[in-house]
């Protein structure tokens, strides 16, 4: 082979590689878009362009801090404690890697899907804590998941050099843990110093259901989910030209993450669909279960027990969403269960069956053991500083908004503008002389 072609297939892998994320990250923008459909749908009509606000200023800022803080915290805590190594140095926000350095192609890239996780991860939460959380609030708490406590997560487990893979041998492939437990367990830490919506429990403590004004933009939000999916999954592989491995370096296929996420969803949603008897809002939330309930251990299930887990994850979500309304917890889209619950199953499923699987050379095989020391070290980092945090913001009065501006709607008082003029009407008038008071009282 003569030196030209050499550099033509090395350039042309170089390529591809870049490609390969880039369309990763486009695909994970529509996780974005779903969540925006899929909370403005769960809402009430009253704060629905206040909901759709409130996700486009989350990807904003987790955007920009993980730029600043994030990727760093990645590349330099692998060992459980911060260390100014070369990849950290490089990672710095000064650093010739962050920009547009011809020399570098691929940083930018990889600190884009990066983002993109990021994101997510921030943005799991936004939906639970819809119709009574103050924006200034929210977005402290969606930066602080989305560029710092996920991150150390992922730097700890889910990280070819992290402790708890060359420790315990931890697997999540998928990133259950290190994204939907972590940003499961911070919302559950949210939820209990916000405290629930007015109207969602009676007085005798059973709870009120609180219908969304277009469920079925809900259910169209959750397939703009799971198409963004597929970016999600794209970023969990290592692709090098010649081949994936996973993100700790073992070898894998596309194939296996196609087999599982399809059968992920479909076991998923069948097992949700049964056990609320035909409910909607779990049934297409069980295909979510699904797919996270297989994340862990997607790289080395077999498609018929890829399709078993997921079933058992479909069905067992609506019985934690029923758990936590006995404590008077108001989760309006069921991020605790989907996320938090689901991802701690799908750790624990990843060790009992791969348990004694070899791992990359020179690290621990997959155990129950090390996958149970890893889900409480992820459920502990996500539900913490959060809850510290939140209620830190309730005592100085910055977490929730006015009882008298969530009762006549966020849209009244926080957004310039009527969602549907023409359409259906606004449920609530501002009362005592109109909309600036309720501006004056939101601030």
């Amino acid at each position: 082979m003569t030196p030209e072609v050499e550099d033509a297939l090395a350039t042309m892998a170089s390529v591809n590689n870049e490609f390969f994320y880039w369309m990763s990250i486009a695909l994970m923008m529509l996780i974005h878009a779903g969540f925006l459909a899929y909370e403005v749908g769960a809402s009430r009509s009253k704060n629905v362009l206040a909901t759709a606000m409130k996700n486009l200023l989350a990807f904003a800022t987790i955007v920009a801090s993980f730029y600043f803080v994030g990727w760093f915290l990645y590349n330099a805590m692998p060992s459980g404690f911060i260390e100014f190594n070369d990849a950290a140095k490089a990672a710095l926000p000064w650093g010739d890697n962050m920009g547009p350095n011809t020399a570098d192609s691929a940083s930018g890239i990889f600190w884009g899907a990066f983002a993109l996780f990021a994101a997510t991860t921030g943005s799991i939460m936004s939906g639970a804590v819809l119709e009574r959380i103050r924006t200034s609030g929210f977005l402290v708490l969606t930066v602080l998941v989305g560029s710092v406590t996920w991150i150390i997560g992922a730097a700890w487990g889910w990280h070819g050099a992290g402790w708890m893979l060359t420790k315990l041998g931890f697997h999540d492939v998928g990133a259950a843990g290190c994204v939907h437990m972590i940003a499961g367990f911070a919302t559950l830490g949210i939820l209990i110093n916000l405290g629930p919506r007015i109207g969602r429990f009676g007085p005798d403590g059973k709870p009120v259901t609180i219908r969304p004004h277009n469920l079925p933009l809900t259910m169209v939000g959750l397939m703009l989910i799971f198409t963004g999916f597929f970016g999600f999954l794209m970023g969990c592989v290592i692709y090098a030209g010649d081949g994936f491995t996973t993100i700790y370096a073992s070898p894998t296929t596309l194939s296996a993450f196609a087999f599982n996420t399809l059968m992920g969803l479909a076991g998923g949603i069948i097992g949700a669909y049964l056990t609320s008897r035909g409910e909607p809002f779990w049934t297409i939330s069980g295909g979510l279960c699904g797919v996270i309930g297989v994340a862990s251990g997607m790289d080395l299930y077999h498609p018929a027990l890829g399709f078993v887990i997921a079933f058992g994850a479909g069905a067992l979500a609506p019985f934690i969403g029923k758990l936590l309304e006995r404590f008077k917890i108001d989760d309006v889209v069921g991020a605790v269960s989907v996320h938090g619950g689901i991802g701690l199953y799908s750790v624990l499923m990843a060790g009992v069956f791969l348990s004694g699987y070899p791992n990359t050379d020179g690290n621990p095989s997959v155990s129950l053991w090390g996958q149970m020391i890893g889900a409480l070290v992820f459920a502990t980092l996500g539900f913490v500083p959060t809850y510290v945090v939140s209620l830190l913001l309730k005592k100085v009065g910055l977490l929730r908004i006015p009882a008298a501006v969530e009762e006549q709607g966020l849209d009244l008082s926080e957004v310039p503008a009527t969602p549907y003029p023409e359409g259906i009407p606004i449920t609530t008038m501002p009362l005592n002389g109109g909309k600036a008071l309720l501006i004056a009282e939101a601030k």
